[in-house]
């Protein structure tokens, strides 16, 4: 159902994760939802995140995001990354960053919408058009390996916004000195239509935990401007 390790290297550059962990952060750090380009399957969807961080000192912080996806028939997509804000907050998270991708190019471009300003790079290899399955308790860049410490649970098939999508629970059990071992989960629904995950999470009582959920999902072509650059966005060399 979605590829392992060896599509990493290539997936990680549409999860637009960042490594910070405070309320300032963007929704993407870690699990993400990951739109692939495929054709022929146009839709628009806003994916809902729920955030809980353990911070040092044990108190948990609740915090939440939304933000747009979308893929049109030629397979170009586009995800934003949004800032998260406290779960009770009535504010919208400010839009920080905005990631397209043109598969008949493999021109990868990240729009910086405070700025007006873009860069753009060629990607060197497709890439996937499954979802990568990773465990993220196991060490940057790679998925953890089926052994005794984990186990993985079929779901079955629910409906979700409309949509069939086939559910797994991944857990990985970290093994304590005190006997107190932890158990860390990732859940996948996956739409085989739409070629995404509807829903992630993942659970880690020493960090917090994460669910994004796609909604509001329409099968209808999108604007072509959403996945365009605008007239008013100056290019820039390199990364923000």
């Amino acid at each position: 159902m979605r590829e392992r390790s060896s599509l990493l290297a290539v997936s990680l550059l549409f999860l637009l994760a960042s490594a910070a962990s405070v309320p300032t952060a963007s929704a993407q750090d870690g699990p993400d939802i990951f739109v692939t380009p495929v054709p022929n399957a146009p839709f628009s969807a806003v994916v809902n995140v729920e955030r809980s961080i353990v911070r040092p000192d044990g108190v948990v912080g609740q915090f939440k995001t939304i933000r747009e996806i979308g893929r049109d028939s030629q397979g170009r997509i586009h995800n934003e990354r949004r800032a998260i804000v406290p779960a009770n907050s009535t504010k919208t998270p400010d839009l920080i960053r905005i990631h397209l991708y043109d598969p008949a190019t493999r021109t990868s471009a990240m729009l910086y919408p405070r700025k007006k300003i873009y860069w753009t790079t060629t990607v060197n290899h497709p890439p996937s058009t499954v979802p990568p399955n990773m465990i993220y308790s196991a060490p940057p860049g790679s998925s953890a390996p089926q052994n005794e410490f984990t186990r993985e649970e079929d779901l079955g098939v629910r409906d979700i916004e409309g949509v069939s999508a086939h559910g797994v629970r991944e857990l990985q059990t970290v093994p304590a000195d005190d006997g107190k071992d932890l158990v860390i989960t990732d859940e996948y629904w996956y739409s085989e239509d739409l070629r995404i995950n509807l829903i992630v999470k993942h659970s880690d009582p020493r960090r917090g935990s994460v669910t994004l959920s796609v909604s509001q999902i329409t099968r209808a072509e999108p604007d072509r401007a959403f996945f365009e650059i605008p007239n008013n966005y100056r290019q820039r060399q390199g990364e923000e």
